[in-house]
């Protein structure tokens, strides 16, 4: 799973910016009336105030959920053939007391938190074959897997040597600000960073570039999360990479990492050891509205299936297949998936998910990835084309956006593609649900993903007859459309927007309603 480092990942690369105090809640703001580039969803319940709605059920599958925040406890997906806590499987589904959803992370010997990347697996896999074999004596199909094993082993150590460039920054600032720290019982604020006197060329520098920052609304507290975080998830990538991870795995989860169409494994341990990415993707989408509590989800009538699949590192394919197969047979009509990969060696089975769920009318929408790469050059996994070659109807494909129209709408991180990214969304600087309680804002693709799905839920809600693909078109159709160039993410070139995705604009939750409801709408 990509980290959202984009505060620190922006410090690193120079390229913040001062911009003005981004307005509360801006995802739910509309271009027209408001000139925020969010999704207009609270202008579209004023015309739906008369209109009954029904109840959603969207799957969020990803670290886990914290089901007891205060903003999210009440809009939690309960599964009605289930009693808590008895040991028995009450509605025969093959999960014992999924009450709240399932961990496909856990078992006895407790919770995955830190995963090998795929590309690491696959590595580990074939370097057990083939580093000491007699090449000379290889025969068959053995020779073309040794050709694929040094490719692999290539790509292997580069990844490795890029995971440990990122890691030298972050291990830079982490630095600093524990000097700041020690000079402040410990603690990092405002006040102590302007208290702290450099006493090195570097950190006279960082100081500079840390007082940029901050004067640009950037909370220090938030900033030092994101460091700690963004150290963290790169010491243990590079750790597990070079780790049997099947055989940790194995012991945690107990499931047999050879036999790829294992269904029943897990636990109903939902929240899992980190669930800060997946709580707030599940507040994007459904923290309850207008409760004067934190934030307002995009969606009201919507309940929240926590499904846990996605540790820090990359997710297994065949955790994600079984992922989408319990959504799809436990009632969710949406499923959210703020994730991605470059490297899938089952990717049959997950497409035989997808097509099982599309066979039950669920309606995907997955992020593009934060990379700012091509997507029409480079596939990602899980996608909407299938090894059979179909190309699947029911899947929105999102990149993300920023709040302000002008030549940085599109987030500077964000994947693209002509051919193969449907729309954009609101994903930068989103302020969202976390674990206890908290709220802080991130940036990413994982959260303009949560803002399609919160706006498709909406639109399923309020016209429960569309099928799944009509709720796509409808949103395809009723995008945004901005005029002006914009900047192609990794590059310095300006472009249209229509170069950049499928629909040629962003998301909007108004139009999609005035769409639907025959009447007249502006862009």
């Amino acid at each position: 799973m990509t980290k959202q480092l984009i505060i620190a990942g922006l410090f690193i690369a120079g390229s913040l910016s001062a911009q003005k105090k981004i307005p509360d809640n801006w995802q739910l703001l509309n271009p027209s009336s408001d000139k925020v580039y969010g999704t207009g969803a609270e202008k579209a319940y004023g015309k739906l105030k008369d209109k009954k709605a029904k109840t959603v059920i969207v799957a969020v599958i990803d670290s886990g959920t914290d089901i007891e925040h205060e903003d999210l406890k009440d809009v939690i997906w309960t599964n009605p053939g289930e009693i808590p806590d008895n040991g028995i499987d009450d509605d025969k589904n093959g999960y014992i007391d999924d009450v709240h959803g399932w961990s496909f992370l856990g078992g006895k010997n407790g919770d995955i938190n830190f995963e090998a990347s795929e590309l690491a697996r696959m590595y580990q896999r074939m370097n057990k074959k083939f580093e000491n074999a007699d090449t000379a004596k290889l025969i068959g199909p053995e020779v073309t897997e040794f050709a694929e094993y040094k490719k692999i082993k290539i790509a292997f150590l580069a990844d490795q040597t890029m995971n440990e460039h990122q890691l030298q920054p972050m291990e830079m600032i982490s630095g600093f600000l524990e000097k700041v720290k020690n000079q402040n019982n410990g603690s990092f604020s405002k006040a102590a960073f302007n208290n702290y006197t450099p006493d090195t060329d570097l950190d006279i520098r960082l100081k500079k570039a840390l007082k940029l920052i901050f004067a640009i609304g950037v909370k220090p507290e938030e900033f030092d999360g994101q460091i700690k975080e963004g150290k963290e998830h790169f010491e243990n990538l590079i750790k597990y990479n070079s780790m049997n991870a099947d055989s940790i795995r194995q012991y945690i989860v107990g499931d047999d990492v050879n036999n790829v169409n294992e269904r029943y494994y897990g636990c109903n341990r939902v929240e899992g050891p980190d669930a800060l990415h997946g709580t707030h993707v599940s507040g994007i989408i459904a923290a309850i509205r207008n409760n004067n509590i934190g934030i307002n989800g995009i969606a009201n009538n919507v309940k929240i299936m926590p499904i846990r699949a996605v540790p820090n590192g990359d997710e297994r394919d065949k955790d994600i297949a079984n992922a989408i197969r319990y959504a799809a047979d436990n009632g969710a009509s949406i499923i959210n998936m703020s994730f991605g990969k470059y490297y899938s060696p089952n990717k049959k089975l997950v497409d035989d998910a997808v097509q099982y769920a599309l066979s039950k009318d669920v309606l995907f929408v997955h992020a593009a990835g934060n990379d700012s790469k091509n997507s029409d050059d480079e596939l990602s996994f899980p996608n909407r084309e299938l090894s059979n070659g179909t190309i699947v109807p029911n899947w929105i494909e999102v990149g993300a956006s920023s709040y302000k129209k002008g030549k940085n709408l599109i987030g500077s991180f964000s994947n693209y593609g002509k051919l193969k990214v449907d729309l954009f969304a609101p994903g930068v600087d989103i302020y969202s649900t976390i674990p206890d309680n908290k709220y802080i804002s991130e940036s990413g693709t994982s959260m303009a993903s949560p803002t399609t799905a919160g706006v498709a839920a909406l639109i399923r809600s309020y016209f429960p007859e569309l099928k799944a693909e009509e709720v796509k078109a409808v949103l395809m159709k009723s995008v945004v459309h901005y005029k002006r160039r914009v900047i192609k993410p990794g590059t310095k070139h300006k472009v249209k927007v229509k170069e950049l995705c499928i629909s040629g604009g962003f998301i909007n939750a108004d139009n999609a309603v005035m769409e639907l409801m025959g009447m007249n709408k502006k862009n």
